[in-house]
C-alpha cells in the first residue's frame, strides 16, 4: 500500500502544480493578450520580447532568475514572504511559479492569435450599440475565440506538467511535496529503479497524450 502512496505521489503534486500554474497563467495571459492587442507604443516590440523569452532561455536561466526574485534578498522575495508566511523557495507554490513562467509565453502566443483573428468591425460595432471595451471584451470577444483560448490553455497546462529545470531549482526535488512526474523520472533513473521510472513515464505520457488530443479536437 506504501508502494502504491509513494507512486502516486509525483502525480498528485504535478497535477496541482500543474493547474494552479494553468489557472494563473490562462488569467494573466489572455488579460494581457488582450491589453497588448489593443496598444500601440514605443517600446511595444521590447515588451513582447521579454514575454515570449521564456520560452527560449535556458531553465535553469529562469531558475536562476526566479530563485533571485524570490530570495529574501529582494523586496518582491520579502512581499510573498509576508504574505505566505514563508518563502517561496522549496515549496509547492515556488514549483507553481517556475511551472507558470515557463508555460506563459504559449497561452499568451495563443491568446494573442485567437484576438488578432476576430473582425474588428464586430467589435467597432458593438462600441457603436453603446457596449464598453469591458463588456465587448467579455460578451463578443472571449466567445469568439473561446476554442483558442481554452486548446492555449491545454498547450501551457501541459508545458507545466513537464517542466524540469527551472522547477528543480526554484522548489527542489521533495518527495511529496515538490518532486513532480519529471523529477521522479529523473529520480528512479538515477537510482536504477527501472520498475517506478517506467511507470512514471507511462503515467506522464498517458496525461500529456490525452491533453494534447483534447487540444486537438478543440481545433
Amino acid at each position: 500500500m506504501s508502494k502504491l502512496i509513494d507512486f502516486w505521489l509525483p502525480v498528485g503534486v504535478t497535477l496541482k502544480v500543474s493547474v494552479v500554474a494553468g489557472i494563473i497563467v490562462f488569467i494573466t495571459g489572455v488579460l494581457i493578450a488582450r491589453l497588448m492587442v489593443n496598444q500601440t507604443f514605443r517600446g511595444k516590440t521590447v515588451v513582447e520580447t521579454v514575454l515570449m523569452l521564456p520560452l527560449v532561455l535556458p531553465p535553469t536561466v529562469i531558475g536562476l532568475l526566479l530563485i533571485t526574485l524570490l530570495g529574501n534578498q529582494s523586496v518582491f522575495g520579502r512581499i510573498t514572504e509576508w504574505l505566505f508566511s514563508h518563502t517561496l523557495l522549496f515549496t509547492w507554490q515556488g514549483a507553481v511559479v517556475a511551472s507558470a513562467v515557463v508555460a506563459f509565453p504559449l497561452m499568451y502566443q495563443t491568446a494573442t492569435s485567437g484576438f488578432l483573428s476576430i473582425d474588428k468591425e464586430i467589435i467597432e460595432a458593438s462600441l457603436v450599440d453603446g457596449a464598453n471595451q469591458w463588456t465587448s471584451f467579455l460578451k463578443i470577444e472571449l466567445p469568439l475565440c473561446s476554442k483558442t483560448l481554452l486548446s492555449g490553455f491545454i498547450l501551457s497546462f501541459t508545458r507545466a506538467l513537464g517542466e524540469f529545470g527551472a522547477t528543480l531549482m526554484v522548489a527542489g526535488n521533495i518527495p511529496g511535496k515538490t518532486q513532480t512526474l519529471s523529477m521522479a523520472v529523473y529520480t528512479a533513473y538515477d537510482a536504477g529503479d527501472l520498475l517506478k521510472m517506467w511507470g512514471w513515464v507511462l503515467a506522464s505520457v498517458l496525461i500529456s497524450f490525452l491533453l494534447l488530443a483534447a487540444s486537438s479536437k478543440i481545433r
